[in-house]
């Protein structure tokens, strides 16, 4: 069900009131800064799209406005349970509590809070939109991507989420600048993704639907300290910490390059096949709590909504939080031992990944993202990728097979196996962040690097950061 403007306005002010341990304190008035409807102020949105697209998509002014309200629009069912650490529950408890009730049913916790209740309910909760054989046929489309050349891709895609200073800064904040940390957190988000596709993951009982859930109140545990804790966290300059909307372009980038491709072609519908991509995207998104506004499932609708997002999101790239964040994640070491196959593997990841980086998100936005972040490609990155050229042959071998009776089960139980040889080199995805273990060494990692002390820290004058450059 799509909220009117007045009533996603008013579910915005309402988290002062249903979470006043969070959000009590928050002026749910303000325009963040990293919020801007002004043509003349650089977006996201840049390049030929920005060029082609901006202006129109700003002159819609119910849109806008509600790109507005999301900026300060958390995840309510998660974030009351998160509050409950504030209570008579240990972090631990609450992560326990949660896992309980998604392999047994919440019924199996032992006098469940409220808050739990509710979380699980609203998981449960299968929206009417939702065609589970579509999510099934697109989670096995997307087992041959995430099978043969995602692995490679992971690290690049990961580090795009830094090109931003506003979306990137809790991820500066929750310690990530190590290389193992870092890496850690490459190898959970590909966990996430990938272990999706599989067979039934995201049903009920699925390991994608517990980790989802986990995911969720790692977030609002963010939200929890970052909000809690008086002058960590300027909202007049970055709005909500991990407000829903930054969580779009990650769970549904799949379905806007779709979307994307659709209308260059200048077709106005999916195919089946492309429905189930867009299905899988949508299910696995509104699972990590987004609300289903953002999921819209038409070509145009997709292409909008995403483009209106960059649109409204401030430019803005400071080295002391994104350049960190990247240069760490290219310097982590992904692979679970010390081979030499593994250290081979290693090396040709990164440089896939810095060439695929380039391709996808600095073409695209027409910003030289890769040289600013320090990720460009030299001659050997390229020569790596180029070595990767059986990876094509693989996808188009499974491309092809999928249409083939008999065929296509073969290839599927392959996929699926390579599939779970990954989860197992990724690792253990706990999903969890101890607001404890982070805030502290995260500040001091950051002095340690670069000489600065970021924003969170008593560094505010009139709302704008005074130090680091943010």
């Amino acid at each position: 069900m799509t909220l009117t403007l007045k009533e996603l306005q008013g579910k915005v002010r309402s988290q002062k009131e249903l979470i006043p341990a969070i959000y009590g304190n928050i002026d749910f008035n303000i325009t963040p800064e990293r919020f801007t409807d002004d043509p003349n102020t650089e977006s996201m949105l840049s390049g030929r799209l920005g060029k082609k697209y901006r202006n129109k998509l700003l002159s819609k002014t119910e849109s806008v406005e509600r790109a507005r309200a999301y900026t300060m629009l958390g995840d309510t069912v998660a974030d009351a349970y998160a509050a409950l650490i504030g209570k008579q529950y240990s972090f631990r408890q609450l992560v326990d509590m949660l896992d309980q009730a998604c392999e047994n049913g919440v019924e199996s916790v032992a006098n469940a809070p409220e808050e739990l209740s509710r979380f699980i309910a609203c998981m449960e909760k299968i929206p009417d939109w939702l065609d589970m054989d579509l999510v099934d046929q697109g989670a096995r489309h997307s087992r041959i991507h995430m099978a043969t050349m995602v692995p490679f891709a992971l690290r690049g895609t990961f580090i795009a989420t830094f090109m931003n200073k506003y979306s990137g800064l809790p991820m500066a904040m929750t310690g990530a600048l190590s290389g193992n940390s870092a890496a850690r957190r490459v190898n959970e988000t590909g966990s996430f993704f990938t272990s999706a596709t599989l067979p039934g993951a995201l049903r009920r009982n699925g390991k994608a639907f517990q980790a989802a859930a986990k995911v969720r109140l790692m977030h609002s545990m963010v939200r929890y300290d970052f909000l809690t804790k008086p002058g960590k966290w300027d909202c007049e300059t970055y709005g909500i910490p991990i407000p829903q909307v930054d969580q779009m372009p990650a769970g549904t980038i799949p379905a806007f390059l779709t979307a994307f491709k659709v209308i260059q072609q200048g077709r106005k519908r999916f195919t089946r096949a492309e429905r189930g991509l867009v299905e899988l995207c949508r299910y696995q998104s509104y699972l990590l709590g987004l609300p289903e506004e953002l999921l819209p499932d038409t070509p145009r609708e997709i292409f909008n909504i995403m483009l209106t997002y960059s649109s409204t999101l401030r430019e803005g790239f400071d080295d002391a939080v994104g350049g960190e964040l990247v240069r760490a994640t290219m310097a982590g070491y992904r692979p679970r031992d010390k081979s030499f196959k593994s250290k081979i593997y290693n090396e040709i990841e990164k440089s896939f990944s810095r060439v695929f980086f380039h391709q996808v998100f600095t073409s695209m936005t027409g910003k030289p993202y890769a040289k600013i972040m320090g990720v460009e490609a030299d001659l050997k990155d390229y020569a790596l990728f180029a070595a990767n050229c059986y990876i094509l042959p693989q996808m188009g071998f499974h491309f092809v097979a999928e249409k083939i009776p008999v065929l296509n089960e073969i290839a599927d139980r392959s996929l699926i196996s390579k599939i779970h040889a990954l989860l197992t080199e990724y690792g253990h995805a706990e999903f969890i962040t101890d607001v404890a273990e982070y805030s502290y060494a995260a500040q001091q990692d950051v002095k340690l690097k670069t000489g600065k002390v970021l924003p969170w820290k008593g560094a505010f004058r009139g709302g704008k950061p005074a130090a680091a450059g943010v």
